[in-house]
């Protein structure tokens, strides 16, 4: 059953959102609507194809959308109130992982999607292409310009 499929898929879109929206409720939200649109739309997925690359599409889709709606509406996001990712058990990955996030968000939209789905969501270079609505190569820049960018600011 479909609504199975989706129901494990709940980690990876989770940490997705939490990448693309950065505060914990506005990511709870994205993943909540994309679960309605695709359920709403799953009779135009195909069985045998990609489902998570399906519902990352849609969440995608929907995260731009509403960021258009909200460029009507801007609010400011401070980044130092962003709820930081942590690191439980070690308080020096916590920090390492505060200045990643930090470094994360210094990068492009672009590049930091690139990246994440690339790097962190296990996409292959062709399935995030795809995804991103760009070429394989775009794609290997964004992702290799990311990468050194990212390496060039957590070695400051």
């Amino acid at each position: 059953m479909m609504t199975d499929d989706i129901v494990a898929l709940l980690p990876d879109l989770r940490a997705f959102a939490r990448f693309m929206c950065r505060e914990r409720e506005a990511a709870d939200d994205l993943v909540q609507n994309t679960i309605v649109a695709a359920l709403n739309k799953q009779h135009q997925f195909e069985p045998g194809t990609n489902l998570k690359g399906w519902m990352f599409t849609i969440m995608r889709n929907r995260f731009y959308s509403d960021l258009r709606t909200q460029r009507r509406r801007p609010t400011p996001v401070d980044p130092e109130q962003a709820t930081p990712l942590v690191a439980i058990d070690n308080p020096e990955a916590t920090l390492a992982i505060k200045e990643l996030s930090a470094a994360l968000w210094q990068l492009s939209a672009q590049a930091r999607e690139a990246l994440i789905l690339v790097g962190a969501s296990g996409f292959s270079y062709e399935e995030a292409a795809r995804l991103c609505g760009c070429t394989i190569g775009t794609l290997k820049v964004r992702v290799s310009r990311a990468r050194r960018r990212l390496a060039k600011k957590l070695n400051e």
